[in-house]
């Protein structure tokens, strides 16, 4: 217990500063599946993102803390239900904070509002580990923050649950997002339960088709479960959105404001062929999903 809370005391910006030196300097010294430019201009653009999002979170984070120690307090939660051991608690409460993340990231992927803020996510065209940076700040502390505040309220989980499962999403989003060679081994056995990174590829696939599916950070079980799960072959991987697919639209100040932008969504034939083949729809549809 105290290896926990000495490991869970370190600022979280020292973790992920440690965690990006990591993986963009094995990035430059590996052999990579794919063949970027520009990424020192790549990483510095990326990096903006998180220097504004640690600026802005400053206040939003000690309202969740305060909100989930509030709920604690009252007992609030399904766990407060039932006696299990701590450890038991403590995994299921990080299993369960995915799950609830799990749900919200499908829903930004389907609520119109919500894609006008994660599609700055999927806007990178050449992602890399510094990919994990570009997220708007506001869905960020807007939605995943609440997203937080309403599991401890339903399942009654803890910060100190909340602290682990951010320390070990930071571990596996490097992972996921880093432009690097894996064995492929680690999909047909960690694969079976954990996100790996041809998985978490698949999501960042410019193809709407693949882009809706793999929508878990940890546990990618929950896409076998609820049946989100697909797989590609990496050398058929192809990043971004066609409609961010200009360098000018991959500045941090143009992606900081494209939210209020309005912004149509291009869907290259193929992928309205897959959308439609899913949805039982006839071959010649030609509905766009427009933002």
């Amino acid at each position: 217990m105290e290896t926990l809370n000495n490991l869970l005391e370190i600022n979280p910006n020292y973790i992920v500063i440690g965690l990006i030196v990591l993986f963009f300097s094995l990035e430059q010294i590996l052999k990579t599946p794919f063949k970027f430019k520009k990424r020192g201009q790549h990483l510095f653009q990326n990096v903006l993102f998180q220097i504004t999002l640690v600026i802005l979170n400053i206040f939003f984070i000690t309202l969740v803390v305060y909100s989930i120690d509030w709920l604690n307090n009252s007992q609030t939660g399904l766990l407060y239900l039932l006696e299990l051991p701590f450890w038991v608690k403590l995994l299921l409460s990080v299993a369960l904070y995915d799950l609830t993340t799990y749900w919200i990231h499908r829903a930004s992927h389907k609520v119109p509002l919500l894609w006008r803020l994660h599609r700055v996510h999927h806007s990178d065209t050449s992602m890399d580990s510094s990919t994990v940076f570009r997220f708007h700040p506001l869905e960020l502390i807007l939605i995943y923050q609440t997203g937080n505040i309403i599991t401890s309220a339903v399942f009654g989980t803890d910060v100190l649950s909340m602290a682990l499962y951010y320390f070990i999403l930071y571990i596996f989003f490097f992972f996921e997002h880093s432009n690097l060679k894996y064995p492929n081994w680690v999909n047909s056995t960690l694969g079976l339960i954990f996100v790996m990174p041809n998985h978490h590829r698949v999501h960042h696939h410019q193809e709407q088709y693949y882009t809706d599916s793999n929508f878990a950070d940890i546990f990618i079980i929950w896409d076998r479960i609820f049946a989100t799960f697909k797989e590609l072959p990496l050398e058929k991987m192809n990043y971004g959105l066609k409609e961010f697919d200009e360098e000018r639209k991959q500045s941090f100040l143009y992606l900081m404001k494209s939210p209020f932008i309005n912004i149509e969504r291009r869907m290259s034939e193929q992928s309205e062929e897959l959308k439609n083949d899913s949805e039982g729809k006839p071959a010649h549809s030609n509905d766009k999903n427009g933002i």
